[in-house]
């Protein structure tokens, strides 16, 4: 006894359709970044190389201005955290959206 036999009343799923039907869907169009992806991109790198780089060969940059060393080292990475949040928050509203950019 299949499932299609099963005359039970009860609901069965059958991904592809009723039997003998043919389902066909369109997959979308692969268009690449665009502007939203590359600027996530580009605050992504800033977070992952370019702060912790700062940090580790001049971890004092700040000092000269008249920010303590302890202030500086929660601050320097806060502050690009903060921008990925925003830029990821920007890119993804409008992938959803459906935006488009050519």
């Amino acid at each position: 006894m299949s499932s299609e036999d099963d005359d039970s009343g009860g609901y069965v799923h059958r991904p592809g359709g009723a039997p003998g039907t043919e389902t066909t869907r369109e997959e979308p169009e692969a268009v690449g970044f665009g502007t939203r992806g590359w600027g996530l991109v580009a605050v992504l790198v800033l977070c992952t190389l370019v702060v912790p780089g700062i940090i580790y060969l001049d971890p004092s940059v700040f000092a000269a201005v008249g920010i303590p060393y302890t202030v500086a080292l929660l601050i320097l990475p806060l502050v690009p955290a903060g921008v990925l949040g925003l830029t990821a928050v920007w890119s993804m509203t409008g992938a959803t959206r459906g935006e488009r950019e050519d």
